[in-house]
């Protein structure tokens, strides 16, 4: 979906809502321009190679943005407000709060249990 998402932008294809948020995401993340179009999408991602899934980076970004516009959980649009506010970078807060999430989904996997949102909220809190 991202490959096809981007590659409509690029030819001025009318997009859908997700596709356009999709392509906001690959925009703010040149370096996965590649990565997106990239048709092996078989290729594994691991620490030793010292890269970054790009797909579940720029997933985590589409889910903090969902999360902040449904204000789910409750009271993270505030949170993430005061968050951008100070660091007066709307992406490098995403990217700060995007680690609290992958932990806290991390979390719910090794326990095997549901997020804690209460837990994520206040990680987000604490990076106030």
């Amino acid at each position: 979906m991202y490959g096809e998402a981007w590659r409509k932008a690029q030819a001025g294809e009318v997009l859908s809502p997700l596709e356009a948020q999709i392509v906001q995401v690959i925009e703010d993340h040149p370096e996965y321009h590649g990565d997106v179009l990239d048709p092996d999408l078989g290729r594994s991602y691991t620490v030793e190679e010292g890269r970054t899934n790009p797909f579940l980076h720029m997933g985590l970004h589409l889910a903090l943005r969902d999360q902040v516009a449904t204000d789910r959980p409750p009271g993270i649009r505030e949170t993430f407000r005061k968050l951008a506010a100070r660091t007066g970078d709307r992406l490098a807060a995403e990217h700060r709060a995007i680690e609290c999430l992958a932990e806290t989904l991390w979390e719910a996997q090794r326990a095997n249990t549901a997020p804690d949102e209460q837990a994520y909220l206040e990680k987000l809190k604490r990076l106030l």
